[in-house]
């Protein structure tokens, strides 16, 4: 593993929070895609930057990219060795999604574009109730057709998640 795909079924699945991990096990450069992506004051970053910026990203020899972005998937899957994929229950991802807005009032994540102050609107909760069973029939349907081609790990619970990250490398 040293090409990693991090991605996840919604918003508030873990994604960051793994990578960070996951980056910290196996000694792997973590780049998030909000931070590609959203330049200060949630300002989005065009097509092209933000291609360009996952470009120069996968040419390098180790990276974890963490992110869903599906218009710029295939820049990451056609150079990742592997895929890890959370898949929480819905309600988690919004529980999540709530209490990291509570945690983070007025404070920019360390996984966001600089001065992206946390937010919650109707706007983003509506995204992620609409989009969440169609983005777990997507990578259903992404990881059918990659087959054998990448190592493909689904981890659908906090304890397989944690499990995960505690027996990596032993």
């Amino acid at each position: 593993m040293n090409r990693i795909m991090v991605m996840g079924a919604s918003a508030g699945v873990g994604k960051s929070t793994f990578a960070r991990k996951l980056g910290e096990k196996l000694d792997i450069d973590v780049y998030h895609l909000d931070s590609l992506y959203w330049k200060p004051y949630w300002v989005e970053a065009s097509s092209e930057e933000f291609s360009a910026s996952q470009q120069n990203i996968v040419t390098m020899g180790k990276w974890i990219i963490e992110g869903n972005y599906n218009n710029t998937y295939d820049i990451r899957a056609q150079k990742a060795d592997t895929i890890i994929y959370l898949e929480l229950p819905l309600l988690v991802c919004l529980y999540r999604v709530f209490k990291r807005w509570i945690l983070n009032i007025g404070k920019t994540r360390p996984d966001m574009g600089k001065d992206c102050k946390e937010k919650l609107d109707y706007k983003f909760l509506k995204f992620i109730c609409t989009t969440y069973s169609s983005r777990k029939k997507k990578m259903k349907v992404r990881f059918q057709e990659i087959g054998d081609q990448k190592n493909i790990i689904t981890l659908k619970s906090k304890k397989e998640i944690q499990s995960y990250i505690t027996t990596l490398g032993t």
